[in-house]
């Protein structure tokens, strides 16, 4: 599992400037966005994680938002991340996410960022599966 890909998500809608429905402007989720891209290129996340910029990930109370995501591992969700000084945290959260099978992420092993960002933890698609056939 640990050769798979995983993704970072970031949401691009987040922090931004609305004028007449229609967003004006670089929003602080498409600055984060850059700053991960620009980050990770030199670091051994580079070919581990997919960073992906998502137009909205429905937790606008808590800007900037990222997710990680993994096949067969928990899904985490993140808020209330500032644009500057995050992305060194992020991307470590990142590299522990990686090299648990199980994607866990305690919160005494998470950056300091990430501790009260919390917003989400989804379980595995496998687990959720093998709970409905226990439950059956």
């Amino acid at each position: 599992m640990l050769n798979q890909k995983h993704t970072l998500f970031v949401c691009t809608t987040c922090g931004g400037k609305w004028e007449d429905g229609k967003r004006v402007g670089e929003s602080s989720g498409e600055k984060l966005l850059l700053q991960l891209q620009e980050l990770a290129q030199d670091s051994e996340l580079h070919n581990k994680f997919c960073i992906q910029g998502v137009e909205c990930m429905s937790a606008c109370s808590h800007s900037c938002v990222i997710a990680l995501t993994g096949e067969g591992k928990s899904t985490y969700l993140f808020g209330d991340l500032p644009v500057d000084g995050s992305t060194s945290a992020i991307l470590e959260c990142a590299t522990k996410y990686y090299a648990k099978t199980d994607g866990s992420l305690p919160w005494s092993e998470r950056p300091e960022p990430l501790k009260k960002g919390i917003l989400a933890k989804i379980p595995a698609l496998n687990k959720w599966a093998q709970l409905t056939i226990t439950c059956s």
